[in-house]
């Protein structure tokens, strides 16, 4: 866990004030250039969904396509209302303006990083997926649980695994098929927040896979990842 400076996180909130304007600063780690709204497509909105894809509401998993229809602006209101901005479903400076708040110069939300999603190995290979691959579908899973993060009061989260190589997975005992092999699974100890609790929020952020309490080999940790159907299953919690 960990924050940016002081100085950089006091920066980002200073700057921009009308949601309708193109940014007001440049990020170390990427800067948007125009407003987007509904009809926008392009890399931009890809980065901005990712940002968003924890806000997809009940059930939901937002598409990170690069195409701003009704399900960005929908996520991207969410996100705003989340922080107290103008909740407009436009991203323009305040937007942005608190996503580089959120986030570090490697594009990891503040309070998440790499290393923790990745305690196999430094160069992210070995899994079913591509170093680079698995590397962004990890980056995808700490925006989710930052979104989660907060909405659970912004009390920490911990998470005991993430992506896995083949050898990494067989050495825990993980299924042949085990999505950590994707990088695009994590899973969560009790600490902050009951299992349960986790359990029940993840619903709300974009997670098609929750396994957790009274489903087998999951009453020590909740598991979450980004599978194409959902499979929701931790009976304890009513999940």
């Amino acid at each position: 866990m960990r924050r940016r400076s002081v100085v950089m996180a006091a920066a980002a909130t200073l700057v921009g004030v009308a949601a309708n304007t193109s940014t007001a600063q440049a990020d170390t780690c990427y800067t948007w250039t125009r407003t987007l709204s509904q009809g926008a497509t392009g890399s931009d909105v890809t980065e901005l969904q990712i940002r968003v894809s924890g806000y997809p509401g009940y059930g939901a998993v937002l598409a990170l396509d690069g195409s701003y229809g009704p399900a960005t602006a929908a996520a991207v209101k969410r996100f705003q209302a989340a922080y107290g901005l103008t909740a407009d479903g436009v991203a323009g400076s305040q937007t942005y303006s608190k996503i580089y708040a959120l986030q570090d110069a490697d594009c990891t939300p503040i309070h998440f990083s790499y290393a923790e999603l990745n305690q196999c190995n430094s160069t992210w290979s070995g899994g079913a997926v591509s170093a680079a691959t698995a590397k962004r579908n990890a980056l995808i899973s700490m925006w989710k649980l930052e979104a989660m993060r907060h909405a659970l009061g912004d009390a920490p989260i911990r998470v005991t695994s993430g992506f896995r190589s083949y050898a990494c997975n067989s050495a825990v005992g993980g299924a042949s098929n085990s999505r950590h092999l994707y990088g695009d699974a994590v899973d969560l100890g009790a600490g902050s927040h009951s299992l349960c609790r986790m359990a029940q929020q993840a619903r709300y952020h974009g997670f098609n896979g929750i396994l957790g309490p009274g489903y087998s080999g999951h009453n020590d940790h909740v598991h979450v990842d980004h599978r194409s159907s959902r499979f929701w299953s931790a009976p304890s919690c009513g999940v």
